[in-house]
């Protein structure tokens, strides 16, 4: 697997809310909801364990992660 690039900036709320958003409404994650510690839940498939992410960069590593898989799986 690829290493992620490192970050030139910390992610933002509001940018791990959009990505959030976008991987539900396209089916790659169940559910992902911001707690008010900075925390984010997540869950993969409706059967699985619920994740808590540390906070928006583990957001968006995880959006990252989702998407490179879907590429990998569409080009085999």
């Amino acid at each position: 697997m690829i290493p992620p690039r490192p970050r030139a900036r910390a992610a933002s709320w509001a940018e791990a809310c959009v990505w959030a958003d976008v991987l539900v409404r396209y089916g790659l994650l169940d559910a992902a909801l911001p707690t008010p510690s900075g925390q984010w839940l997540v869950r993969l498939h409706p059967n699985s364990p619920v994740e808590v992410l540390s906070g928006p960069s583990a957001v968006l590593d995880l959006a990252a992660r989702l998407q490179h898989q879907n590429r990998r799986i569409r080009t085999r």
